[in-house]
């Protein structure tokens, strides 16, 4: 079920008992909110959003960038990297943020809950502008060691693109993975500040 924010807010009391049962179907009892996967374009604030669930919620924040990329921008084998990600979602509870669309095939199944943040392509463009200066030349928190902030043209682009290629995958994906389980769609900050008060009961 896929919710914007204003809709699941205004249809929470009414629907709470169904989405407890559908999502007990799906990830068991007492699992719910547990394991939630933040998704989106790149500059959408996934890791900000990951980190501030992860102290109001009491989870373990996972940043996907910290573990896919090597010192030096070196991207591992892909066969490694769906390892890595399979390895990481068999924990009991987490926050997973970042898009690599190639594994949602793995996390999304075991996500009880699912974030979708859907901003516009030109609000990420500005938080990337934003970020490159703050962290230019040095490696950022969520990222790995040795991966310095840079001015990466290929990945602008691949922002650019994203409305019209990777965002319709990870749609499919979401329909295809997420069956019964909650999904929010984020799709500016205030929506995300109105989350963030109280996260479990807009889930509700």
């Amino acid at each position: 079920m896929i919710l914007r924010l204003a809709d699941s807010l205004r249809t929470a009391h009414l629907t709470r008992k169904k989405h407890r049962s559908q999502i007990a179907g799906n990830a068991g009892p007492g699992s719910f909110m547990k394991r939630i996967a933040v998704i989106g374009s790149g500059g959408a604030g996934k890791s900000t959003l990951a980190r501030k669930l992860g102290g109001i919620l009491g989870l373990p924040v996972i940043h996907l960038d910290a573990l896919y990329w090597k010192p030096g921008w070196v991207a591992p084998p892909w066969e490694e990297w769906r390892e890595i990600v399979a390895g990481v979602v068999g924990g009991n509870s987490w926050i997973i943020d970042g898009n690599y669309s190639g594994s949602l095939d793995i996390r999304l199944p075991a996500a009880d809950t699912v974030v979708f943040m859907d901003y516009p392509r030109w609000r990420c463009f500005w938080n990337i502008l934003k970020r490159t200066v703050r962290h230019l030349g040095r490696s950022r928190p969520d990222m790995a060691p040795g991966c310095r902030e840079r001015i990466d043209l290929e990945f602008l682009r691949w922002i650019w693109l994203f409305p019209l290629d990777t965002r319709p995958r990870i749609l499919a994906r979401i329909g295809e993975y997420t069956a019964g389980k909650p999904v929010i769609v984020l799709r500016n900050p205030a929506e995300v500040r109105r989350f963030v008060v109280s996260p479990r009961e807009t889930t509700h």
